[in-house]
């Protein structure tokens, strides 16, 4: 048994007050001082009271109880006889850390069977989605900034402006819409770098791009009803699909993007079409400018809307920037989604929608009665970030780092990965896409086998619907120059012993 000295351990000790989870019964055959002390040995021995833990004065847990502090003490008393806790007058009594010789707690009188709990149907759709997970912060895990380039010091000091002595009025917060000034200024940036026509009534903060898809859908979607989907495309989308129990219809994506015309044919009564024109994902391709124009006039015509993801074409190397499919449109069916998470960092969990002026009031009444309002913790500093200018530099600054990097990717691949894979052009994004040049060799075996080395690749396949076309996802854009030479020839090896 360790000492009863609390003040001399050397990890710190949580000291929690309250009430316990405690409940006892004044009309029970069993006194209460035995129901106290039956409780706190089992909370004790079962780690729901785990060790270290400071139990509340006897003076505020008899209180808390109803019961006189004698009852209290009593059951203290014996629990310390005993060894369950620890301490000395005026240091606090604790949970004490248990040994071999500390009596055990009876066994149950049966052994129970792990219930199997039904879930619903449509939660049971959704669990089956396969959808790819990566591991952040190794080479080529998808989906990853360079972190190590965020200006966190002035991030820092933005937030710390606003809440190292919060105004009133922030703490109490409630607009389901969002900060207002992060909304004005969402609503500028967009309006000046993504040609779209936003103001900031027509901007909702989410949490996240996912947040932002699943609240469109549950606005605009009966259940049953026909959504047209890249294929491949967003694992993400299909698992709010499922949720609202409404019915993903593939389309495939060509070298324009979603195919407008096979849509059509497959489900011209489609309520919905999701779609990432500005860097398709996974495949990287960019909407043309005709297949644009042609999918808006369907949506005219259909009475149908389109839900614009567009989650990372702040980064694009190669021509102009198209406009914004929402910029393009001129009858109010596009409902566009950001986010800042592939911008700045993953963890930050802020998105946004902008829907037409129209659908604004139901959307936000919908927001209103999910969760109320999105955390404002982060928002005013973002505003500061944005309208400060920051948030474009740091655009600038990432761009340019990560057309070095594509370049030092692409110029690994030709020299470690000839005949084993080749790199599709890279046109916008964070990943590129490799197509796999031996015949016969999956990219869920290149995927295991890359794992066992250290690296994280993705296959194309989790993403396709219809039919699972074979490559490789590569997220370049957190991996260092050095880091990326030295992973692809590793890879190299790692192809070519499989070939063999």
């Amino acid at each position: 048994m360790r000492s009863a000295n609390p003040t001399k351990l050397k990890e710190p000790i949580a000291e929690v007050g309250g009430l316990l989870a405690v409940g006892l019964d004044p009309a029970a055959a069993e006194p209460l001082q035995r129901q106290l002390y039956n409780q706190l040995r089992d909370a004790v021995l079962s780690g729901r009271l785990p060790a270290r833990f400071r139990l509340p004065p006897t003076r505020v847990l008899a209180a808390d109880l109803g019961v006189s502090r004698n009852t209290v003490l009593a059951a203290i008393e014996q629990l310390t006889a005993e060894g369950y806790i620890e301490g000395r007058v005026g240091a606090g009594t604790y949970v004490a850390t248990l040994s071999g010789d500390v009596p055990a707690a009876a066994p149950p009188a049966a052994t129970v069977t792990p219930a199997r709990h039904r879930m619903s149907r449509r939660a049971a759709a959704v669990a089956a989605i396969d959808r790819p997970t990566t591991r952040p912060r190794k080479p080529f895990g998808i989906g990853i900034p360079d972190l190590d380039g965020f200006p966190f010091e002035v991030w820092s000091r933005l937030m710390a402006k606003h809440w190292r002595h919060p105004q009133p009025d922030l703490m109490t917060a409630r607009d389901p819409a969002g900060y207002l000034p992060l909304r004005r200024a969402i609503a500028a940036y967009l309006n000046a770098f993504r040609a779209t026509r936003t103001t900031p009534d027509q901007v909702i903060v989410t949490a996240g791009a996912q947040a932002g898809l699943d609240l469109a859908v549950r606005v605009m979607l009966e259940p049953g009803e026909p959504v047209w989907i890249e294929d491949p495309g967003y694992a993400g989308f299909r698992a709010v699909l499922a949720a609202a129990d409404a019915t993903a219809v593939p389309v495939p994506v060509d070298a324009e993007g979603l195919s407008v015309e096979a849509g059509k044919r497959l489900a011209p009564e489609a309520r919905l079409a999701f779609v990432s024109p500005s860097h398709q994902f996974p495949l990287g391709v960019t909407m043309s400018l005709g297949r644009r124009l042609e999918l808006i006039d369907w949506a005219a015509q259909a009475d149908a809307f389109i839900l614009e993801d567009d989650y990372d074409s702040e980064y694009r190397y190669e021509g102009r920037p198209l406009a914004a499919l929402q910029g393009l449109d001129g009858g109010g069916r596009v409902i566009y989604v950001g986010s800042f998470s592939k911008v700045m960092f993953p963890a930050l969990r802020i998105g946004y929608l902008v829907v037409p002026a129209d659908l604004v009031d139901p959307f936000l009444r919908v927001r209103a009665a999910i969760d109320d309002h999105p955390s404002i913790i982060a928002q005013p500093a973002l505003a500061d970030f944005i309208d400060g200018g920051q948030f474009a530099a740091h655009i600038r600054r990432s761009r340019k780092r990560y057309a070095t990097r594509k370049g030092v990717l692409e110029a690994a691949f030709a020299r470690h990965l000839p005949g084993m894979l080749a790199l599709r052009p890279i046109q916008a994004g964070l990943h590129a896409v490799a197509d796999i040049l031996i015949p016969g060799l999956s990219d869920t075996a290149i995927v295991e086998a890359a794992l066992a080395r250290g690296i994280v690749l993705t296959p194309l396949s989790s993403y396709g619907i219809t039919r699972r076309a074979q490559g490789i996802l590569l997220g370049f854009a957190g991996v260092d120059e050095k880091a990326i030479m030295r992973t692809v020839k590793l890879l190299a090896e790692v192809i070519a012993g499989m070939r063999r």
